[in-house]
């Protein structure tokens, strides 16, 4: 089983910052990447940015690039999504990701609303 625990959305004005967590506990230790998505209303879900657990590579979507960083922590399996100039386009719920293997495990997400 994995547990997926995520914290920091909330509402902010455009141009502000927040900070997202995503605390990942039980069997992750074949961890593969972790990262975010996000799904806007009457949109798909879409990636936003993961890390590779074994080399600490990043990837970010061209639209989040420049504005969000990801980091880690690996002693506490977490990893940080920290979010720039906000725009309102960003308002969604953002979803952490864990994936082991082919398995995929989610978060039960947290929303983000970014006012103008």
């Amino acid at each position: 089983q994995v547990h997926l625990v995520e914290s920091g959305g909330g509402l902010v004005q455009a141009g502000g910052s927040l900070r997202l967590s995503c605390a990942a506990s039980g069997r992750i230790f074949s961890t593969y990447d972790m990262g975010w998505y996000r799904q806007a209303p009457g949109k798909e879900r879409e990636f936003v940015a993961a890390i590779r657990w074994s080399d600490g590579s990043i990837s970010y979507a061209d639209s989040v690039k420049g504005r969000f960083t990801l980091s880690r922590d690996n002693a506490k399996s977490t990893v940080y999504l920290q979010m720039n100039t906000l725009k309102p386009e960003d308002t969604a719920i953002y979803y952490c990701k864990l994936r082991i293997s082919v398995l995929g495990y989610w978060g039960q997400g947290t929303q983000v609303t970014v006012s103008s």
